[in-house]
This record gives structure tokens, C-alpha cells and sequence, in this order.
């Protein structure tokens, strides 16, 4: 029983996080439309980091570096590709507005919601392990999740949504941590083995959102000034990413 409190208790504050978008809600809409570009900046060198520095290492840790790991690493692009057709054949011929959402959005929920799972996932299974190392991996992902958040809030109101509603999505995203640690504590550590093929599904779902959503988005701004800005959010997203893997 302690064990399914205390990992429910951190995935539902680590969900929690996803509201740290708040923080930007008492910022004007013309002072919230001048950083939003930076915010998606940021939110791309974000993923690319967690990608590369985080669910990459941790996947080769578990699957090797053989055929396994690059088909789930091809296959989380391929079905975002898929995924982002469907979503561009019912969306993009309408302009992008607070009714009709840029794809771009939806394709940040649904790559956030199979990340967030994962931690739920760790979270939990860490806990059944040990109590210490339940509570430094949750502290961990918690630093993981804040930066990651901010990034994600930026691209949701970038892509149509208002700013409560990002929240609130934002926040719907998250709880699939709430799922995945659930799962763990009734199946146990048998779902482990299926976390380890999602590891590297989750990295493709964000090198695809990151190189093929956010970039592109990031190009349609040409001003040397901003492009630059453009320039500090990506590498601090990288940087940051990077520095908290290693003090893991």
C-alpha cells in the first residue's frame, strides 16, 4: 500500500507541473505573442535534448544498439508522420485559429502524453523497488518536467489554443503519468519490458515533433534579431536538458 501512495502521490505532482504555464497568464497578449516564439524555440532544443541525452542513453541502456532500438526509433517517426497526415487532412485547410488549432499542437499532446506515461512508468517502478530510489527518480523527472513544460505551453498557444485551454490540455496530457504508473503497480514489473520499447518510440515521436513541426515553425521568422533569439532558445532547451541528465 505504501507503495502505490507514494508512487500515485508523485506522478500526480509531477502531473501537477504541467500547469506551470500559469506563469505567463498574467503577461499581456501582445507581451505573450513577443516571447512565444522563443517559448517554441526553447520547446524544440527541449525535446531534442530529452531525445538524445535522456530517452536515447536510456534506451540503448536497456535494448542495445541493435536493429530493436533503430526500428522503434523509425517507427515513433513513421507514426507521427502518419498521425500528423490524419490530423493535417481534417485541419489544414482551415486557418489557424483559437476554433481550429494548428497541427502542430495536437502533435505536441500526443508526443507529451507517451513521454509522461513513460515517467509514470519509471516512477512507479522505482518505487517497487526501493523507497530512495522511487523518491530521487521522481525528483529527477520533476527538474526534467518543469523546463519541458514551459516549452510545451508556448507551442500550444502558438499552435490556436487560448491560454486556459493549454493549461487545461496541458494538464489532460500529463495525467498519463497517472496511467502508466497505475498499470506498472497492478501488472508490475512485467510492463517494464514494454516501457523498453516505448523509450525509444517516445525519442523518435521527439526528434519528428522537434525537426519537422517546431523547426519549420521557427523558420517563417527571417529577422536577424529574433532568428538569433530563435537561436539562445534552442541551445538553452539543449543545454538545460543536458545539464539535468547529468545530474541525474
Amino acid at each position: 500500500m505504501n507503495t502505490w501512495f507514494f508512487s500515485l502521490i508523485s506522478v500526480f505532482i509531477i502531473s501537477l507541473i504541467s500547469f506551470v504555464g500559469i506563469l505567463f497568464l498574467s503577461l499581456k497578449k501582445e507581451v505573450l505573442q513577443k516571447i512565444l516564439f522563443f517559448l517554441v524555440s526553447f520547446a524544440a532544443g527541449s525535446m531534442l535534448g530529452g531525445a538524445f541525452f535522456h530517452l536515447l542513453p536510456e534506451a540503448i541502456d536497456d535494448l542495445g544498439t541493435g536493429f530493436n532500438l533503430s526500428f522503434a526509433i523509425i517507427g515513433g517517426i513513421l507514426a507521427f508522420f502518419i498521425l500528423e497526415k490524419f490530423i493535417a487532412w481534417r485541419h489544414c485547410h482551415i486557418p489557424t485559429s483559437t476554433q481550429h488549432p494548428h497541427p502542430v499542437a495536437f502533435m505536441n499532446l500526443i508526443g507529451d502524453a507517451f513521454h509522461n506515461f513513460i515517467d509514470g512508468v519509471v516512477v512507479a517502478a522505482s518505487f517497487i523497488t526501493s523507497f530512495s530510489l522511487g523518491l530521487t527518480t521522481s525528483l529527477a523527472v520533476i527538474f526534467h518536467e518543469i523546463p519541458q513544460e514551459i516549452g510545451e505551453f508556448g507551442v500550444l498557444v502558438h499552435g490556436g489554443f487560448n491560454n486556459k485551454k493549454a493549461l487545461l490540455l496541458n494538464f489532460c496530457s500529463a495525467l498519463t503519468a497517472i496511467l502508466g504508473a497505475i498499470l506498472t503497480l497492478i501488472v508490475g514489473t512485467k510492463i517494464i519490458i514494454f516501457s523498453k520499447l516505448i523509450v525509444p518510440f517516445a525519442a523518435g515521436n521527439f526528434i519528428y515533433i522537434a525537426g519537422f513541426d517546431l523547426i519549420p515553425e521557427l523558420h517563417k521568422e527571417t529577422k536577424a534579431g529574433k532568428s538569433l533569439i530563435q537561436l539562445l532558445g534552442l541551445l538553452l532547451g539543449i543545454g538545460l536538458m543536458f545539464f539535468l541528465t547529468l545530474n541525474e
